[in-house]
């Protein structure tokens, strides 16, 4: 069952979500429908979070390594 919500939108993303309506839909009024394509259409063809943890790993490293690389990458972002 479709939820209701309220989105704040910048005057340009507004503006082309409303053309985007009238072009596909005849209508300014189906504003939900263009961002639920939009939103289905980028979402396709990635994988979920928990797929991702959950999944087998293609490279090995210790929680020491870990801490290495991520110290050494914190202080590259630091400097």
């Amino acid at each position: 069952m479709p939820k209701r919500t309220t989105l704040v939108l910048k005057d340009e993303v507004y503006v082309k979500l409303v053309g985007e309506s009238m072009k596909k839909y005849g209508s300014a009024r189906n504003i939900s429908k263009v961002v639920n394509d939009m939103v289905e259409e980028k979402a396709k063809g990635k994988p979920d979070i928990m797929e991702l943890i959950y999944s087998e790993k293609l490279a090995k490293t210790s929680e020491r390594e870990f801490e290495q690389s991520r110290r050494k990458l914190s202080a590259r972002f630091e400097h």
